[in-house]
């Protein structure tokens, strides 16, 4: 592995601003976004790459290659929730191990928009159809990891069992989900509107994107920190679950992805769509179809302990992999 690239990496003023947060939790600091602006500014980051990616897929000769991307991301999105379920099942409860597993088998925008602005600093071009796989990634972990809850429970169907999970719902809101249906939608604009239209917007969805994830990751790190000690009652296997299982499906990703992608930008997206965890879009569907799920288990797993290994170790080390695949 290049260790330049790591400490690069972990050097990053964006992820620094996130272990800023974690500190200020732990020095009981009164530090805090507000909550208005900390939404604003995840809806920014969601318009400006959907947005950006809809260019670059404007720009885009759709071949062969964008087809298995999308193929392939779907796939992963419904394999990883399957088999992440029985190992979980072990230690947690049907509920609880669904809705890890589906947050393991979705994606973080964050962690995603994170990795496109490491591979912007290092000048490895990707292209904008990855914004589109992201996007497909998100509903069918939630539909497999609520169908397997289903299955798990061994029960009779019965109109007035209170338990009884709302299929039909959970369906809607997994596609109608804001940050599903905003990227999607900023996507079609992006791709709809023409050059000379996206220089029009550039200072929004290019100049201060930077800035702007900076101080998302400041309030990632603050939740982060406050998550963290209740998390860390729940015991080693979370803790282990939510570092080996990323490492897994990232390294196996960055291996396979050149069986049908050339691009290393590409390939990297796709690694690390493949390692993070949702902790957006599942705990909002979850408190839903699961509400017997503890969002206090799978949250912080997916935020406090999957999110910063890969922006820190993660991307370098499938990075590591794919130069040498």
């Amino acid at each position: 592995m290049d260790f330049n690239l790591l400490l690069d990496n972990l050097t990053n003023p964006a992820l620094l601003f996130f272990f800023l947060g974690i500190i200020a939790v732990q020095l009981k600091s009164d530090l805090s976004i507000p909550e208005n602006s900390s939404k604003f500014i995840s809806l920014y980051l969601l318009i400006c790459i959907g947005f950006k990616g809809g260019q670059e897929l404007a720009h885009s000769t759709f071949n062969l290659e964008i087809l298995w991307s999308l193929l392939f991301g779907m796939l992963l999105a419904s394999i990883v929730p399957i088999y992440t379920y029985f190992i979980l099942r072990r230690k947690f409860s049907i509920e609880n191990a669904g809705a890890i597993a589906a947050a393991y088998g979705s994606v973080s925008a964050v962690t995603f928009v994170t990795t496109i602005a490491f591979l912007e600093m290092k000048n490895i071009p990707f292209s904008g159809h990855m914004v589109a796989v992201m996007a497909l990634m998100e509903a069918p972990s939630i539909m497999i990891g609520l169908i397997l809850m289903t299955i798990s429970k061994k029960r009779k169907k019965k109109n007035n069992d209170e338990d009884s999970i709302p299929m039909k719902k959970v369906i809607h809101h997994s596609l109608t989900n804001g940050s599903v249906l905003l990227i999607i939608g900023s996507l079609i604009i992006g791709l709809l509107t023409s050059d000379a239209q996206a220089e029009g917007i550039k200072p929004f969805t290019t100049d201060i994107f930077k800035g702007f994830l900076s101080v998302f990751l400041l309030d990632m790190g603050i939740s982060s920190g406050r998550k963290l000690s209740d998390f860390v009652k729940k015991g080693w296997f979370a803790f282990i679950f939510a570092i080996i299982i990323p490492v897994i499906n990232g390294c196996l990703v960055a291996l396979t992805s050149g069986l049908f992608m050339e691009a290393t930008g590409n390939r990297l997206l796709m690694a690390i769509l493949a390692a993070s965890a949702s902790y957006i879009a599942v705990p909002a569907a979850m408190k839903l179809a699961a509400p017997k799920a503890n969002p206090s288990l799978y949250i912080p797993m997916a935020l406090a302990i999957t999110f910063p290994f890969n922006i820190t170790l993660g991307m370098p080390l499938y990075l590591f992999i794919i130069n040498l695949s």
